[in-house]
Order: C-alpha cells, then sequence, then structure tokens
C-alpha cells in the first residue's frame, strides 16, 4: 500500500528538482504538498531531518555542481539556473556547504562529493490516540520568539489569570504553536501561551480568548522533562502521522500540561500533544 504521506513527500522533492530557479518558498511547496501550512513543514521535517528550505538549498548546490562539471556556462548562469540571483551569493553558498568556490572547481580543483540527505534514526515509542474534542477557548498571551524560552510567557499569563480573582474558573495550560521550527528565525516563531477558560470565565485583562474548534484528534501523551517534548513532536510527525491514514485539519496543533513544575517532579510532568485531524 502506497503511504501517502511518502508520496506527498515525493511530489515536493520532484517539484523541487523540476523547479530550481523557481519559487521554493515555504508556501508554495505547501500548495504542492496539498497539506495545511500548520503541519506540512513539521511532517517534511520529521520524515526526511531537513527542513524545507535544507532541502531545497542542497537540491539547488548538488544541481549546480553537477552543471559545473558538466555544463560549459559560466558561473553566473549556472546560479541563476539554480535560483541564487546574482554569482556572489551563489558562491557564498556554494563555499558554505562544499569548502572550494564554484570558479575554483570550474578550473579543475578537486570535485567535492554531493550533500546528502541526512540519515534518520529510530524515534522513541510513544502511544498516539484519536478521539474527540469539544470545542473551547483559552485565555492566552501572545508570543514571539524561540519555543523553548515560551516559559515566562506561561508565567505571565498565569499571573493575569490569578488577578481575576477566579483562578479556579480556569483549566489547564495550553500553548498553541503555530510555525515549525527551524523553518524561520527563532525570533519570529508564533504562539500563545495560555488556560482553558471553563464556562463563565472572566477574560483577563491582556489577554486574548483563542478558540480552538471542536472534531477529531489525535493525541500523544508524554510524561518526563520539558527537554523531551520535541522528540515527542518528531514521533509524531516522522512515525506516526505517516502510518496513521489521518490528514491534519488546517489548524495549529497545541500542547496541553495536565500539571506543572511546582506540582510534581520533572520526571512526573504530563505533556499531551494534539494534532487536529480531518474528519
Amino acid at each position: 500500500m502506497i503511504n501517502p504521506h511518502q508520496s506527498r513527500l515525493d511530489r515536493v522533492l520532484d517539484h523541487v528538482r523540476a523547479n530550481l530557479a523557481g519559487d521554493l518558498s515555504l508556501d508554495a511547496l505547501a500548495d504542492v504538498a496539498a497539506m495545511s501550512r500548520f503541519h506540512w513543514a513539521r511532517a517534511f521535517t520529521a520524515m526526511t531531518g531537513e527542513t524545507p528550505a535544507e532541502a531545497v538549498r542542497r537540491e539547488r548546490l548538488n544541481a549546480a555542481l553537477r552543471h559545473l562539471v558538466e555544463a560549459d556556462q559560466s558561473v553566473a548562469r549556472i546560479g541563476r539556473s539554480v535560483g541564487y540571483p546574482n554569482a556572489d551569493s551563489f558562491t557564498r553558498a556554494f563555499r558554505a556547504a562544499f569548502g572550494i568556490t564554484p570558479r575554483a572547481v570550474r578550473l579543475g580543483g578537486k570535485v567535492p562529493p554531493p550533500l546528502s540527505a541526512p540519515i534518520q534514526g529510530a524515534h522513541r515509542m510513544h502511544t498516539v490516540t484519536t478521539t474527540r474534542e469539544a470545542a473551547f477557548d483559552i485565555a492566552a498571551l501572545p508570543y514571539r520568539g524561540a519555543y523553548h524560552q515560551i516559559g515566562a510567557a506561561f508565567q505571565e499569563a498565569y499571573r493575569r489569570i490569578l488577578a481575576t480573582g477566579a483562578p479556579q474558573q480556569f483549566g489547564p495550560g495550553i500553548g498553541i504553536y503555530y510555525d515549525t521550527p527551524g523553518t524561520l528565525p527563532e525570533a519570529e516563531q508564533r504562539a500563545h501561551a495560555g488556560c482553558l477558560m471553563l464556562p463563565g470565565a472572566p477574560l483577563p485583562a491582556g489577554l486574548e480568548r483563542v478558540s480552538i474548534p471542536g472534531g477529531r484528534v489525535a493525541v500523544l501523551r508524554h510524561k518526563g522533562p520539558y527537554s523531551g517534548i520535541p522528540a515527542a513532536w518528531q514521533y509524531a510527525y516522522g512515525t506516526w502521522l505517516p502510518t496513521s491514514g489521518a490528514e491534519p485539519a488546517d489548524h495549529a496543533p497545541y500542547e496541553r500540561y495536565l500539571n506543572t513544575m511546582g506540582q510534581v517532579a520533572p520526571e512526573d510532568l504530563l505533556t499531551e500533544i494534539v494534532i487536529p485531524l480531518k474528519e
């Protein structure tokens, strides 16, 4: 049986190789993948071990290396043919990747080996269940920055929730993560950090109400320190999703924190990774 996620990945890579000088931005490749922008780059990265931008760079530079050896074209023209707007940008990228300039290769220098795709190791096994969840709202602080530094945003959100005088009207912490780590600068990564709002809960000053649609979801429960959560995301998108037959829905995944550092030891922390699924 053909794995639909592997077929999608192959389609993206075939498109990249056929359009090296074209628009190979994250959004353009998401269209080729025909998968939600909230999920496709996560799946690609988890399945291949490299981000879409890293795969594009590898394919472009490997094609340039072949052209330098086989084709009678100028260095600048070869650079343009694989998506570099001028000889300077091409030379910088080529030298950073291969340790030699394109001109040196053209003049008979030692030809470096092509760049290789990463070798994927095995992911630690996790249990993933599919279920249905009702829609809910969270009170959250918008956040931009490195995801591993989002703790301060949660602390501020909790402070504002306590200031309402009604913390009992709020449930577990929720972190919504809109971007795939590694696909853009850390300073530009977007998230919301907050808590579930129970019926009748007041919206704390300075926080935003964010609505999470109800529907079918996949839930991976991670037990242990927060430092293990990135590997759990890798398993969810790199191992479980490609073999599940499920398709992610077009809204962002999130983490649900069932307890906190102040309540239990790090090894007893419980975090759920929730991936919305199409019906």
